[in-house]
């Protein structure tokens, strides 16, 4: 009894800012008691006006109080919502959580672009990312303290956080050439000390979700410090993923090192429980292909009853897919997995600027040529839609159209 009582008292400590909103609520209370107490009493009109009066003020005051203290509340649980109407911050947490069940599978920042589109829809999101990365920030924290590459997973935390713009642009904040963490960016650290901390990188994970209140989860697709293996048609190999486009040779296939990594339980439910499984966004060969590559995931995505659509890139990518057409990365999707790996391919027919592609051309990358017929003729459906922007002479996915898109495919379920 005694431990119930400091319970309730703890409510009153100084600067908890819910003080006045329970004295307001309490003070509501009283009123409409005193006002519908005198109403059964009183006979004379003007009186029972006056009562009337302040069972009205009672009610007006004890909605204010409970609105006021329940906002309180939210916006500990979450800051983001500062700011906005309480009945809108209800409506949108509910509405999200009936979104529809989403498995994007990828890595890099065509996922994070997907991911930042479906988060206005559903909160039921789970991106499985790659951790094969070994080049820059994220490779040189794997070599020093023997952890997983956090970049990928980083972005795809920020792209689907609700946290305040200023957490968001904290995370994604890399330093100068000119200090010691040269390169390295701020979530990348946090993520590495996190793992250290917690002693578990899946751990590290999901603190860093709370930190960032997120609409969905990111979930790394395997826990084994795997190595991506370019086999070149040359009969040449490459180990390790920043490596694999310098080569500028055509791809055979790719594998990973060692050969059987264990999926997360994680990533195995999500694919299960999916309505919507998406591939891409991304790079080919060392985004979304070593997801594939653990055989348990490329299992539970095939034997899935989801809808399974394929984001196709606009332009290839030198070292990597120069010349494919769409139906080549369709090809290389399921020669490194299964056959009904996909059900949808979702090409872009957007118009690109020329002078946009003049540029790219430079750097020897060209639009993917759409050969729909092909595709169709190895059993897969083709749609073709407008997802692509122009950003300061970069052709990127916009990420909204291409969410509405997607999302237009859980009718077919």
């Amino acid at each position: 009894m005694k431990g119930l009582s400091i319970g309730i008292l703890k409510w009153l400590y100084p600067g908890i800012g819910i003080k006045r909103w329970i004295g307001l609520s309490t003070f509501g209370v009283i009123l409409l008691i005193l006002g519908t107490a005198n109403l059964r009493s009183e006979e004379f009109w003007l009186i029972q006006l006056l009562d009337a009066l302040v069972v009205i003020s009672g009610i007006i005051i004890l909605i204010l109080g409970i609105k006021r203290l329940m906002r309180s509340f939210i916006i500990v649980v979450a800051p983001s919502s500062r700011g906005t109407e309480l009945v809108d911050i209800l409506y949108q947490k509910k509405h999200l959580s009936r979104g529809p069940r989403i498995v994007a599978l990828g890595g890099g920042t065509g996922l994070s672009v997907l991911l930042s589109g479906l988060k206005a829809y559903s909160s039921n999101i789970s991106a499985v990312v790659t951790v094969a990365d070994d080049g820059g920030s994220s490779g040189r924290l794997r070599q020093q303290f023997d952890v997983l590459p956090p970049g990928d997973i980083r972005n795809c935390l920020v792209a689907l956080a609700d946290a305040p713009v200023l957490m968001r642009d904290l995370f994604q904040f890399r330093f100068d050439k000119n200090s010691e963490f040269s390169g390295h960016s701020f979530g990348n650290l946090f993520l590495t000390v996190m793992t250290r901390l917690t002693g578990d990188f899946e751990k590290a994970i999901k603190e860093t979700s709370k930190v960032l209140a997120l609409r969905g989860q990111v979930i790394p697709s395997t826990l084994d410090n795997v190595k991506l293996v370019a086999h070149y048609q040359d009969g040449s190999t490459v180990v390790g993923e920043n490596l694999i486009p310098k080569e500028m040779k055509p791809i055979n296939r790719v594998t990973l090192s060692p050969e059987r990594p264990s999926a997360t339980p994680d990533a195995l439910r999500a694919v299960k429980e999916a309505q919507i499984i998406v591939l891409g966004p991304g790079s080919l060969y060392t985004s979304i292909i070593p997801n594939l590559l653990i055989k348990e995931i490329t299992q539970a995505v095939a034997e899935s009853g989801a809808i399974k659509v394929y984001v196709c890139n606009v332009m290839t990518q030198p070292g990597e897919t120069d010349n494919y057409s769409v139906s080549d990365h369709v090809r290389a999707l399921s020669s490194h997995s299964l056959p009904r790996i996909l059900d949808y391919c979702l090409v872009n027919n957007g118009e690109v600027p020329q002078e946009v592609l003049k540029r790219y051309s430079k750097q020897n990358s060209q639009l993917v040529v759409n050969d729909r017929k092909k595709v169709e003729s190895m059993g897969y459906r083709v749609v073709e839609d407008d997802f692509t922007m122009v950003q300061d002479g970069v052709i990127r996915h916009d990420s909204e159209k291409l969410a509405r898109i997607i999302l237009s495919f859980i009718e077919e379920i």
